[in-house]
């Protein structure tokens, strides 16, 4: 079964834009750059890996920081299984993920490998050296059925103005519940009231440069 269908325009032929939220999927500058200074960089992997090192994520859109994630775990000679958790409300089509991913030829070669999966309708994935889950639904209520903690967090839901609901202080006190110790979150926003909800769910923040156009970014970390 398909990937139920998300209203989407292009621009530039290649950038999907939603338009539930009227946000971009991922940067007009660089979609793949930004997703290694702000989730791979952000997270300081690929220094972190380890045999089921275990990565999650608010908003799954185009599938970029898989590809990105699992491209980085093999390019930098990891062994043993990465585990990545997707939640996602409103999924993209098969069709339509596979043609945002054409926008990032350096990554061909791991998206032509999971394009069967998505044409399927796969929740989940399992390879050698990946285990993926997609969670579909309202992460204000699907994040609880998360089991494993989590090592290293993708905050990347769209802009916190536009998609209020995966920022809320609850949820973002999920999101440290469910954090290993010396685990850590990544986000390409710096507003105000998200640093302070992950402050006060029991993450330590720091706003740091961010990608592009973007001064700042935010980081976290868990404490032991």
């Amino acid at each position: 079964m398909e990937l139920q269908t998300e209203p989407l325009d292009w621009r530039d032929g290649d950038v999907p834009v939603s338009r539930r939220f009227d946000d971009p999927y991922f940067s007009l500058d660089n979609g793949h750059a930004e997703t290694r200074h702000v989730f791979l960089s952000g997270n300081d992997l690929p220094a972190r890996f380890r045999d089921g090192f275990h990565i999650a994520e608010l908003g799954f859109g185009t599938g970029l920081n898989l590809l990105a994630a699992l491209d980085l775990w093999r390019s930098s000679g990891q062994t043993g299984t990465l585990h990545f958790t997707s939640f996602e409300a409103f999924p993209m089509t098969a069709d339509d993920m596979i043609r945002a991913q054409q926008a990032f030829p350096e990554l061909a070669g791991i998206a032509k490998e999971l394009a069967p999966c998505w044409q399927n309708g796969a929740r989940q994935i399992t390879l050698p050296d990946l285990h993926f889950t997609l969670v579909e639904g309202d992460a204000r209520e699907t994040l609880k059925t998360l089991t494993p903690p989590v090592d290293a967090w993708f905050l990347d839901g769209f802009s916190p103005a536009k998609n209020p609901e995966l920022w809320e202080p609850a949820l973002l006190t999920q999101v440290a519940r469910h954090t290993a110790p010396n685990g850590t979150a990544a986000t390409y926003t710096a507003a105000g009231h998200v640093r302070r909800a992950l402050d006060a769910a029991g993450l330590i923040t720091t706003r740091v440069p961010g990608f592009g156009r973007k001064r700042h970014m935010t980081i976290a970390w868990k404490a032991t």
